[in-house]
């Protein structure tokens, strides 16, 4: 279970829903896909396989939620609230902090000047083969 303090700050952040499209179950709350999300993610089960009698909806539900809270930006917007709650809080441990390089531009760059890179394709030295020439197994000449 999500605890009410999180789910009031989640809340506001999720994107209203849109007209269904075809006729059929009502949409279930956010609130409980939300927990089934965080319970598929604890557990590792598979989406397909989230016990309807635990209340959280059907598992496709919780498998399509998070994509479209992606799409509106809710997942973004939230890192920003939790942050600045933690900054508040002086919670951040920057000790453990982790920059990755799809978040990040590379500062370095090539050489400015010198002669132009080749575009030949070189082939790659392998780190298993030797440098000498080995007998073949091969009965081919």
């Amino acid at each position: 279970m999500v605890p009410d303090e999180l789910c009031s700050l989640i809340e506001p952040l999720l994107p209203e829903p849109g007209s269904k499209l075809v006729a059929g179950r009502p949409r279930g709350p956010d609130r409980q896909a939300l927990c089934g999300i965080l319970f598929i993610l604890h557990t590792g089960i598979q989406w397909e396989y989230l016990p309807q009698e635990l209340g959280f909806g059907s598992g496709m539900t919780c498998r399509r939620r998070p994509a479209a809270w992606n799409e509106a930006g809710m997942w973004d917007r939230l890192h920003v609230v939790l942050l600045s709650k933690l900054r508040a809080a002086k919670q951040l441990d920057w000790s453990r902090t982790v920059i990755g390089s799809n978040h990040v531009r590379a500062a370095r760059r090539g050489p400015k000047a010198g002669p132009a890179r080749s575009t030949a394709h070189v082939r790659a030295a392998t780190t298993t083969s030797s440098p000498r020439n080995r007998a073949s197994r091969s009965r081919c000449p």
